[in-house]
Protein backbone atom coordinates (compact mmCIF):
# COMPACT_ATOMS: atom_id res chain seq x y z
CA UNK A 1 0.00 0.00 0.00
CA UNK A 2 1.59 3.49 -1.16
CA UNK A 3 1.74 6.07 1.38
CA UNK A 4 1.67 9.60 0.40
CA UNK A 5 3.80 12.39 1.70
CA UNK A 6 3.96 16.00 1.00
CA UNK A 7 6.51 15.75 -1.51
CA UNK A 8 3.77 13.38 -3.59
CA UNK A 9 1.45 16.69 -3.72
CA UNK A 10 0.97 19.93 -5.73
CA UNK A 11 -1.10 22.43 -3.71
CA UNK A 12 -1.43 24.23 -7.10
CA UNK A 13 -4.32 22.03 -8.12
CA UNK A 14 -6.49 24.76 -5.41
CA UNK A 15 -5.25 28.07 -7.61
CA UNK A 16 -8.32 29.73 -8.48
CA UNK A 17 -10.09 27.54 -6.55
CA UNK A 18 -13.18 27.96 -4.15
CA UNK A 19 -14.12 25.49 -1.31
CA UNK A 20 -16.88 24.99 0.69
CA UNK A 21 -16.91 23.66 3.91
CA UNK A 22 -20.24 22.82 4.78
CA UNK A 23 -20.76 22.75 8.61
CA UNK A 24 -18.70 23.72 11.52
CA UNK A 25 -18.22 21.08 14.12
CA UNK A 26 -15.09 19.61 15.43
CA UNK A 27 -14.50 18.86 11.59
CA UNK A 28 -15.77 21.72 9.93
CA UNK A 29 -13.88 24.04 11.98
CA UNK A 30 -10.61 21.84 12.78
CA UNK A 31 -10.50 21.75 8.79
CA UNK A 32 -11.36 24.93 7.81
CA UNK A 33 -8.95 26.48 9.30
CA UNK A 34 -6.36 24.36 8.24
CA UNK A 35 -7.26 25.10 4.50
CA UNK A 36 -7.53 28.43 5.39
CA UNK A 37 -3.40 28.38 7.00
CA UNK A 38 -2.11 26.58 3.91
CA UNK A 39 -3.60 29.20 1.64
CA UNK A 40 -6.73 27.96 0.34
CA UNK A 41 -9.97 29.75 -0.35
CA UNK A 42 -12.27 28.68 1.88
CA UNK A 43 -16.00 29.59 2.51
CA UNK A 44 -17.46 27.77 5.28
CA UNK A 45 -21.43 27.02 4.62
CA UNK A 46 -23.81 27.32 8.38
CA UNK A 47 -27.12 28.35 9.10
CA UNK A 48 -27.47 32.47 9.57
CA UNK A 49 -29.54 31.88 12.63
CA UNK A 50 -27.18 28.80 13.70
CA UNK A 51 -24.46 28.98 16.79
CA UNK A 52 -22.34 28.65 14.19
CA UNK A 53 -22.70 31.66 12.20
CA UNK A 54 -21.05 34.03 14.48
CA UNK A 55 -18.12 31.25 15.63
CA UNK A 56 -17.21 31.38 12.41
CA UNK A 57 -16.83 35.02 11.82
CA UNK A 58 -15.29 34.99 15.40
CA UNK A 59 -12.21 32.73 13.52
CA UNK A 60 -11.74 35.11 10.89
CA UNK A 61 -13.47 33.44 7.64
CA UNK A 62 -16.03 33.72 5.50
CA UNK A 63 -19.27 32.09 6.34
CA UNK A 64 -22.31 32.43 3.65
CA UNK A 65 -25.12 30.09 4.04
CA UNK A 66 -25.34 26.25 2.74
CA UNK A 67 -26.44 27.42 -0.72
CA UNK A 68 -24.69 30.62 -1.36
CA UNK A 69 -21.37 28.16 -0.19
CA UNK A 70 -22.28 26.02 -2.50
CA UNK A 71 -23.11 28.31 -5.58
CA UNK A 72 -19.83 28.47 -7.98
CA UNK A 73 -17.45 26.40 -5.16
CA UNK A 74 -15.14 24.39 -6.98
CA UNK A 75 -14.85 21.64 -3.87
CA UNK A 76 -17.72 20.88 -2.08
CA UNK A 77 -17.14 19.32 1.55
CA UNK A 78 -19.72 17.66 3.34
CA UNK A 79 -18.43 18.15 6.68
CA UNK A 80 -21.56 17.27 8.67
CA UNK A 81 -23.26 14.59 11.13
CA UNK A 82 -24.22 11.46 8.87
CA UNK A 83 -27.92 11.86 9.91
CA UNK A 84 -28.40 15.16 8.21
CA UNK A 85 -26.17 15.21 5.41
CA UNK A 86 -29.16 13.70 2.87
CA UNK A 87 -31.41 16.68 3.70
CA UNK A 88 -28.86 18.99 3.69
CA UNK A 89 -27.51 18.12 0.07
CA UNK A 90 -31.18 17.53 -1.04
CA UNK A 91 -32.29 21.10 -0.25
CA UNK A 92 -29.21 22.95 -0.48
CA UNK A 93 -26.40 20.85 -2.04
CA UNK A 94 -27.91 19.21 -5.31
CA UNK A 95 -29.72 22.59 -6.62
CA UNK A 96 -26.36 24.32 -6.34
CA UNK A 97 -23.93 22.04 -7.43
CA UNK A 98 -22.13 22.94 -10.59
CA UNK A 99 -21.10 20.79 -13.18
CA UNK A 100 -17.32 19.48 -12.78
CA UNK A 101 -17.17 20.39 -9.15
CA UNK A 102 -15.73 17.92 -6.04
CA UNK A 103 -17.90 16.70 -3.72
CA UNK A 104 -16.13 15.73 -0.77
CA UNK A 105 -16.60 13.28 2.63
CA UNK A 106 -15.04 12.40 5.62
CA UNK A 107 -16.73 9.47 6.06
CA UNK A 108 -18.02 6.72 3.70
CA UNK A 109 -21.66 6.75 5.19
CA UNK A 110 -24.42 8.58 3.13
CA UNK A 111 -22.47 7.33 -0.37
CA UNK A 112 -22.04 4.15 0.41
CA UNK A 113 -25.46 2.80 1.74
CA UNK A 114 -26.77 5.59 -1.13
CA UNK A 115 -28.20 8.25 0.90
CA UNK A 116 -26.46 10.63 -1.51
CA UNK A 117 -26.83 9.59 -5.21
CA UNK A 118 -24.65 12.63 -6.70
CA UNK A 119 -24.78 13.15 -10.04
CA UNK A 120 -22.44 11.71 -12.72
CA UNK A 121 -20.70 15.12 -13.97
CA UNK A 122 -19.44 15.85 -10.36
CA UNK A 123 -15.99 14.23 -8.78
CA UNK A 124 -17.28 12.07 -5.71
CA UNK A 125 -13.83 11.76 -3.13
CA UNK A 126 -13.03 11.12 0.46
CA UNK A 127 -10.73 12.83 2.34
CA UNK A 128 -10.88 11.13 6.09
CA UNK A 129 -8.46 12.16 8.61
CA UNK A 130 -7.89 9.38 11.83
CA UNK A 131 -8.20 11.77 14.67
CA UNK A 132 -10.95 13.88 16.44
CA UNK A 133 -11.09 17.61 14.92
CA UNK A 134 -9.65 19.23 17.71
CA UNK A 135 -6.70 16.89 17.39
CA UNK A 136 -6.67 17.33 13.88
CA UNK A 137 -6.09 21.32 14.85
CA UNK A 138 -3.79 20.83 17.47
CA UNK A 139 -1.45 18.77 15.30
CA UNK A 140 -1.66 20.96 12.78
CA UNK A 141 -0.38 24.07 14.46
CA UNK A 142 2.29 22.08 15.80
CA UNK A 143 3.63 21.95 12.62
CA UNK A 144 2.42 18.30 12.28
CA UNK A 145 -0.48 16.82 10.70
CA UNK A 146 -2.81 13.61 11.19
CA UNK A 147 -2.79 10.69 9.19
CA UNK A 148 -5.43 10.28 6.43
CA UNK A 149 -7.07 8.34 4.24
CA UNK A 150 -8.15 8.83 0.95
CA UNK A 151 -10.65 7.42 -1.43
CA UNK A 152 -12.63 8.15 -4.96
CA UNK A 153 -15.72 6.61 -5.98
CA UNK A 154 -16.64 9.08 -9.33
CA UNK A 155 -13.62 10.25 -10.99
CA UNK A 156 -14.75 13.18 -13.96
CA UNK A 157 -12.34 15.34 -13.96
CA UNK A 158 -9.18 13.00 -14.28
CA UNK A 159 -7.89 14.60 -10.76
CA UNK A 160 -10.52 13.64 -8.35
CA UNK A 161 -7.05 11.53 -6.85
CA UNK A 162 -5.29 15.09 -6.53
CA UNK A 163 -8.20 17.30 -4.95
CA UNK A 164 -8.45 14.70 -2.39
CA UNK A 165 -4.80 14.43 -1.66
CA UNK A 166 -4.49 18.14 -1.77
CA UNK A 167 -7.09 18.42 0.74
CA UNK A 168 -5.05 16.03 2.76
CA UNK A 169 -2.09 18.27 2.27
CA UNK A 170 -3.99 21.10 3.40
CA UNK A 171 -4.75 19.84 6.56
CA UNK A 172 -1.01 18.61 7.12
CA UNK A 173 -2.21 15.09 6.87
CA UNK A 174 0.73 14.28 4.44
CA UNK A 175 3.04 15.36 6.81
CA UNK A 176 2.06 11.66 8.32
CA UNK A 177 0.76 9.68 5.87
CA UNK A 178 -1.71 9.19 3.77
CA UNK A 179 -3.49 6.06 2.18
CA UNK A 180 -5.92 4.88 -0.25
CA UNK A 181 -8.79 3.23 0.14
CA UNK A 182 -12.56 2.88 -0.73
CA UNK A 183 -15.73 4.69 0.41
CA UNK A 184 -16.88 1.19 1.55
CA UNK A 185 -13.90 0.07 2.95
CA UNK A 186 -13.30 3.27 5.25
CA UNK A 187 -17.28 3.21 5.97
CA UNK A 188 -17.34 -0.65 7.30
CA UNK A 189 -14.07 -0.36 9.15
CA UNK A 190 -14.82 2.90 10.70
CA UNK A 191 -18.40 1.72 12.10
CA UNK A 192 -17.13 -1.33 12.87
CA UNK A 193 -13.95 0.16 15.10
CA UNK A 194 -16.70 2.68 16.91
CA UNK A 195 -19.34 -0.19 17.50
CA UNK A 196 -17.25 -3.17 18.59
CA UNK A 197 -13.65 -1.72 20.44
CA UNK A 198 -13.38 2.41 20.53
CA UNK A 199 -16.51 3.36 21.57
CA UNK A 200 -19.09 0.06 22.68
CA UNK A 201 -15.92 -2.49 23.42
CA UNK A 202 -14.48 -0.13 25.46
CA UNK A 203 -16.93 1.58 27.81
CA UNK A 204 -18.50 -1.89 28.40
CA UNK A 205 -15.45 -3.43 29.54
CA UNK A 206 -14.74 -0.46 31.68
CA UNK A 207 -18.03 -0.71 33.28
CA UNK A 208 -18.09 -4.13 34.30
CA UNK A 209 -14.74 -4.07 35.49
CA UNK A 210 -16.01 -1.05 37.72
CA UNK A 211 -19.49 -2.96 38.65
CA UNK A 212 -17.03 -5.92 39.46
CA UNK A 213 -14.69 -4.27 41.77
CA UNK A 214 -17.84 -2.46 43.74
CA UNK A 215 -19.78 -5.24 44.23
CA UNK A 216 -16.66 -7.03 45.50
CA UNK A 217 -16.61 -4.25 48.25
CA UNK A 218 -13.89 -1.97 47.15
CA UNK A 219 -14.33 2.01 47.39
CA UNK A 220 -15.64 2.94 43.73
CA UNK A 221 -12.87 5.75 43.99
CA UNK A 222 -10.59 3.10 43.55
CA UNK A 223 -12.29 1.20 41.49
CA UNK A 224 -12.38 4.43 38.93
CA UNK A 225 -8.70 4.90 38.83
CA UNK A 226 -7.85 1.76 38.48
CA UNK A 227 -10.09 0.49 35.28
CA UNK A 228 -11.07 4.62 33.66
CA UNK A 229 -8.10 6.57 34.93
CA UNK A 230 -5.57 4.73 34.20
CA UNK A 231 -7.01 3.62 30.62
CA UNK A 232 -5.68 6.83 28.69
CA UNK A 233 -2.09 5.55 29.84
CA UNK A 234 -2.05 2.28 28.40
CA UNK A 235 -3.89 3.22 25.34
CA UNK A 236 -1.45 6.21 24.77
CA UNK A 237 2.04 3.23 24.86
CA UNK A 238 0.16 1.25 22.91
CA UNK A 239 -0.46 4.25 20.07
CA UNK A 240 2.90 4.67 20.89
CA UNK A 241 4.98 1.73 20.52
CA UNK A 242 1.96 -0.95 20.18
CA UNK A 243 1.72 -3.80 22.21
CA UNK A 244 5.57 -4.10 22.62
CA UNK A 245 6.45 -0.64 24.33
CA UNK A 246 3.08 -1.03 26.55
CA UNK A 247 4.51 -4.28 27.99
CA UNK A 248 7.54 -3.69 28.41
CA UNK A 249 6.77 -0.52 30.68
CA UNK A 250 4.35 -2.18 32.37
CA UNK A 251 5.38 -4.18 35.68
CA UNK A 252 5.76 -8.28 35.22
CA UNK A 253 3.30 -8.68 37.22
CA UNK A 254 0.85 -6.69 34.72
CA UNK A 255 2.31 -8.25 31.64
CA UNK A 256 2.02 -11.94 33.10
CA UNK A 257 -1.34 -11.32 34.62
CA UNK A 258 -2.33 -9.66 31.13
CA UNK A 259 -1.15 -11.90 28.78
CA UNK A 260 -2.63 -15.57 30.99
CA UNK A 261 -6.07 -13.63 31.70
CA UNK A 262 -7.38 -11.38 28.89
CA UNK A 263 -8.85 -13.72 26.75
CA UNK A 264 -11.13 -15.29 29.63
CA UNK A 265 -12.60 -11.88 29.15
CA UNK A 266 -12.47 -11.09 25.71
CA UNK A 267 -13.78 -14.70 24.85
CA UNK A 268 -14.78 -16.52 21.48
CA UNK A 269 -17.86 -15.48 22.01
CA UNK A 270 -16.90 -12.12 21.93
CA UNK A 271 -15.31 -12.14 18.70
CA UNK A 272 -18.54 -14.35 17.38
CA UNK A 273 -20.56 -11.19 18.49
CA UNK A 274 -17.98 -8.56 16.49
CA UNK A 275 -18.42 -10.77 13.65
CA UNK A 276 -22.42 -10.43 13.68
CA UNK A 277 -21.72 -6.48 14.48
CA UNK A 278 -19.46 -6.22 10.70
CA UNK A 279 -22.17 -8.30 9.16
CA UNK A 280 -24.98 -6.04 10.22
CA UNK A 281 -23.04 -3.48 9.10
CA UNK A 282 -22.26 -4.94 5.75
CA UNK A 283 -25.82 -5.58 5.14
CA UNK A 284 -27.20 -2.35 5.96
CA UNK A 285 -29.14 -3.49 9.13
CA UNK A 286 -27.63 -0.66 11.22
CA UNK A 287 -27.84 1.83 8.39
CA UNK A 288 -31.40 0.98 8.66
CA UNK A 289 -31.90 0.92 12.20
CA UNK A 290 -29.70 4.44 12.84
CA UNK A 291 -32.06 5.93 9.85
CA UNK A 292 -34.86 4.85 11.52
CA UNK A 293 -33.95 6.33 15.30
CA UNK A 294 -32.84 9.61 13.83
CA UNK A 295 -36.51 9.83 11.86
CA UNK A 296 -38.33 9.16 15.17
CA UNK A 297 -36.68 12.04 16.91
CA UNK A 298 -33.71 10.02 18.83
CA UNK A 299 -36.28 9.16 21.47
CA UNK A 300 -34.03 6.29 22.26
CA UNK A 301 -30.14 7.72 21.83
CA UNK A 302 -31.57 10.34 24.09
CA UNK A 303 -32.89 7.71 26.62
CA UNK A 304 -29.62 5.87 26.38
CA UNK A 305 -27.40 8.79 27.06
CA UNK A 306 -30.09 9.79 30.13
CA UNK A 307 -29.49 6.24 31.77
CA UNK A 308 -25.36 6.38 31.00
CA UNK A 309 -25.22 9.61 32.95
CA UNK A 310 -26.86 8.12 36.38
CA UNK A 311 -24.03 5.06 36.20
CA UNK A 312 -22.31 5.39 39.38
CA UNK A 313 -19.35 4.91 37.62
CA UNK A 314 -19.75 8.45 35.56
CA UNK A 315 -20.96 10.27 39.32
CA UNK A 316 -18.16 8.95 40.87
CA UNK A 317 -15.59 10.11 37.78
CA UNK A 318 -16.91 13.73 37.50
CA UNK A 319 -16.61 13.96 41.77
CA UNK A 320 -12.96 12.63 40.85
CA UNK A 321 -11.95 14.76 37.82
CA UNK A 322 -13.56 17.78 39.71
CA UNK A 323 -10.72 17.63 42.22
CA UNK A 324 -7.89 17.46 39.77
CA UNK A 325 -9.07 20.25 38.02
CA UNK A 326 -5.79 22.81 37.76
CA UNK A 327 -7.23 25.85 39.93
CA UNK A 328 -6.13 29.58 38.06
Amino acid sequence: MKIYHDEDVDLKIFDGKKIAVLGYGAQGRAQALCFNDSGLDVTVGARRDGKSWEKVKEDGLKVAEFADAVKGADVVMMLLPDEIQPDIYREYVEPNLKKGAALEFAHGFAITYKLITPPEDVDVIMMAPKAPGDMERVQFVEGFGVPALICVYQDVSGNAKEIALGLAKGLGSTRAGVFETTFDKETYTDLFGEQAVLCGGQTELIKRGFETLVEAGYPPEMAYFEVLHETKLIVDLINKGGFELMWHVVSNTAEYGGLTRRERVVTDESKKAMKEILNEIENGTFKTQWRSEWENGLVNLKQMEEDEKKLQLEVVGKEIRQLFQRKN
